[in-house]
């Protein structure tokens, strides 16, 4: 990769170069194992000795490829493909944060994810601790103690669309010496880079908009590279690995350790990699994403404008709206507000009930970020399994619709909303 290759060119180029005669469009590996001519070489991969692929569960030719785009379009040294977002978040997390460890995150984290950590986690022995999504540093170090091994954020919440101040977050990650995990799955790299602003992990629900067409489920963990991990909180980065012959992975892959030791330990043990043609379909949708955010961005915001000012809507919420509690923090660290947004129809629930039954041409689909638009009542869908605090400390008001804009034209999107409101 030409380092001083913009976005786009990145998108396109990044991850595959091929030979000469070789496949011009990456090639799905649709294969589990490899065959090697000799037994030392396979002996060596197994070790980390050397790179290369032997078993699809841990890497593969094709995975790799989205791997390396990813960690290119968000400026890192290497990133991991998962099979799931919720896998990205709960191994980002379980990558630093043994059993008897604690986490800060923020409370208006996607609804899945606050259940995982709320609960699953406990289980495991790890305890998380949630502040405001639009915590200071302050508040945040409030919420850290002596065994806290990491700060988790959503870039922009989801569906509430509070901006993260990510340099707030950051701040109180440096100042403790532990790493600020930021999923980033609503703005994608496009829209917004947290590594520029502190991050040290950064994940993404890769079903969304790097995918983009709601074909893929994955998830990607992007590492900076950067971090330090001798503070003496991380030995399990700077002591001997028995799993694999007293290796370190500080030492052995000082560039990356982070995604070497989530490569090696949780892949490995747990078989959560993303599949091969998987990760074929959402490379392709990352070669398209610098074409597609625009268009969701401004479909956004154009449908956002129509909303505030129709007479049955009492709230809309999306953080480039001009006059928008996030209009500020998003215009420092996005680059567009995503294709994301929501509202409230005047006569609460019910009434909001009857338009999303009278959409036609936006679908009611558990689902975000991809060309067709949907929309979705969160707190009886993505959040319900939230008590009514948890739902208030999350941003999701009872009658709250989430609208996820595509890539149809908005004369018709706005045409489908009109008809919407106009029966209630």
């Amino acid at each position: 990769m030409d380092e001083k290759w913009q976005f786009a060119t990145r998108a396109v180029q990044t991850g595959y170069t091929p030979g000469n005669g070789a496949p011009r469009i990456t090639p799905i590996v649709q294969s589990t194992t490899f065959k090697y001519d000799d037994a030392q070489s396979v002996a060596d991969l197994f070790d980390l000795k050397t790179p290369g692929f032997f078993y699809s569960r841990l890497a593969n030719p094709t995975v790799e490829v989205l791997e390396k785009k990813i960690a290119a379009l968000e400026g890192g040294v290497a990133a991991v493909a998962v099979s799931s977002g919720q896998t990205a978040s709960a191994l980002a997390i379980l990558n630093v944060c043994t059993c008897g460890g604690h986490v800060v995150a923020s409370a208006g984290l996607y609804g899945g994810t606050t259940a995982l950590f709320g609960n699953t986690l406990k289980k495991m022995g790890v305890e998380v601790s949630f502040v405001p999504p639009a915590a200071k540093r302050e508040t945040v170090l409030a919420a850290c103690r002596d065994n806290t091994r990491a700060i988790f954020t959503e870039t922009l919440s989801n569906p509430a669309l509070v901006v993260a101040d990510l340099e707030e977050f950051a701040a109180a990650a440096n100042q403790i010496r532990v790493p600020l995990i930021v999923d980033n799955t609503f703005p994608s790299p496009f829209l917004c880079n947290p590594f520029e602003f502190g991050a040290a992990i950064v994940t993404h629900s890769s079903t969304k908009y790097l995918d983009g067409h709601a074909t893929s489920v994955g998830g990607v963990v992007v590492e900076k590279g950067d971090f330090d991990w001798s503070s003496g909180k991380f030995p399990e980065f700077t002591e001997p690995d028995e799993s694999y012959h007293g290796l370190i992975y500080t030492k052995n892959f000082a560039a990356s350790p982070f995604s070497a030791k989530m490569r090696a330990q949780w892949i490995r043990d747990l078989g959560v990699p993303m599949s091969p043609f998987n990760a074929f379909l959402t490379q392709m949708g990352v070669e398209t994403l610098h074409l597609r955010m625009p268009r969701h961005c401004q479909n956004a915001l154009a449908l956002a404008e129509y909303l505030a000012k129709h007479p049955k809507v009492g709230y809309v919420k999306y953080p480039f709206l001009p006059g928008d509690s996030q209009y500020e923090l998003a215009k420092k660290y996005l680059r567009g507000g995503s294709g994301v947004l929501s509202f409230g129809v005047k006569g609460g629930k019910e009434a909001g009930k009857t338009v999303l039954n009278s959409l036609k041409l936006a679908a009611i689909a558990v689902h975000v970020a991809d060309l067709r638009t949907c929309a979705l009542h969160p707190a009886s869908t993505t959040h319900r399994q939230l008590s009514d605090a948890e739902l208030t400390a999350a941003g999701v008001a009872p009658d709250l619709i989430r609208v996820s804009v595509g890539l149809e034209d908005i004369v018709d999107i706005i045409a489908d909303f009109e008809q919407a409101l106009s029966r209630v």
